[in-house]
């Protein structure tokens, strides 16, 4: 139960509230997370004033102005001592203990809670679900506990959600994990806060909390969109989901990495000075082995999809690159 000594503050944020230092509490950690860094501000601020009154007064006290003469050397109080030692030490163990308690809780999610895996490359996040649906933004349930196991394909990556008040590093070769309870529906922002390379300020997508039949009925729609949608409907939603927008443009602006207007069927010139056509089996080539033949003028940053597309999301990718 979080602790109501700091109750008489009326500007402290109540239940799903912002304030000029947070979003919106929008998770069940909000509210303790916001309470303990209040605690802390307000505490750092006390003691923070009073030294500097204190030491403000007794520089105007002892003034050489008011004390032109030496003074008698100060005698010790073992009184004084204690108390300058033991009150401040009876604060920070609180805080140090309430950090603990905070920190414990963060990381034992209920028996029973939802599984999703959050997979971060340069630069954007899949959502992956139990059924096996992917999505680029991060659909959740209303008031159900969330385990989120995070991992990256190519470098440090940390999955940031401020109004749940939740942030973990995703770290190649190994899982890591967070969970929460989204407790207000809403969309809510998502961010990398590790830095990843050129596009890092990119890596920005929405958390979508709805209610469970709604979420429910998402999913079921989702998890087969690829037969429900045309082709090249299907293919816009892949280029979506798999953030290929984070590097190609289909407007013939020049990203990261080629854009994708007018590119198919054409000859593209390779590092080695040959050229190849862009067709299926380039794109496919390009999806699992992206540096096999490096377009000329562009960075070997594309990561792999080895596992991550099957061939339907590759063939209605391709109707829809066709299009452009």
């Amino acid at each position: 139960m979080i602790p109501k000594m700091l109750s008489f503050f009326h500007f402290l944020p109540q239940d799903g509230e912002g304030d000029f230092f947070f979003p919106a509490q929008a998770s069940n950690l909000a509210k303790f997370n916001d309470w303990l860094f209040y605690y802390i501000l307000i505490v750092s601020a006390v003691f923070f004033f009073a030294i500097m009154l204190s030491a403000g007064y007794f520089s105007w006290k002892y003034h050489k102005s008011r004390c032109p003469e030496p003074q008698p050397s100060p005698s010790h109080s073992n009184t004084i001592e204690f108390v300058w030692s033991v009150i401040p030490t009876i604060f920070l163990a609180y805080m140090f203990w309430q950090g603990f308690v905070g920190f414990m809780n963060r990381q034992n999610p209920p028996a029973d809670a939802y599984q999703v895996h959050a997979q971060g490359q340069k630069w954007s996040w899949i959502f992956q679900y139990p059924d096996g649906t992917e999505s680029n933004v991060l659909h959740l349930p209303l008031n159900r506990p969330i385990e989120v196991s995070l991992g990256s394909n190519d470098v440090l990556h940390s999955l940031f959600i401020p109004a749940f008040r939740t942030k973990m590093d995703a770290v190649p070769g190994r899982l890591t994990s967070l969970w929460f309870t989204p407790t207000m529906i809403g969309e809510f922002e998502i961010f990398c806060a590790e830095y990843c390379g050129t596009e890092h300020s990119s890596m920005i997508t929405t958390c979508k909390v709805e209610t469970q039949a709604e979420f429910d009925a998402w999913l079921e729609e989702a998890g087969d969109f690829i037969s429900k949608l045309p082709p090249v409907e299907a293919g816009k939603r892949v280029f979506a989901m798999k953030g290929c927008a984070a590097c190609h443009t289909v407007d013939g602006a020049v990203g990261i990495g080629p854009t994708f207007k007018g590119s198919f069927g054409t000859e593209r010139k390779l590092t080695d000075g040959s050229k190849v056509t862009m067709d299926y089996d380039y794109v496919y080539e390009s999806l699992m082995d992206p540096q096999a033949k490096l377009r000329e003028g562009f960075p070997p940053v594309m990561p792999t999809f080895q596992g991550q597309m099957d061939d339907e999301k590759i063939r209605v990718l391709v109707e829809y690159l066709k299009t452009l």
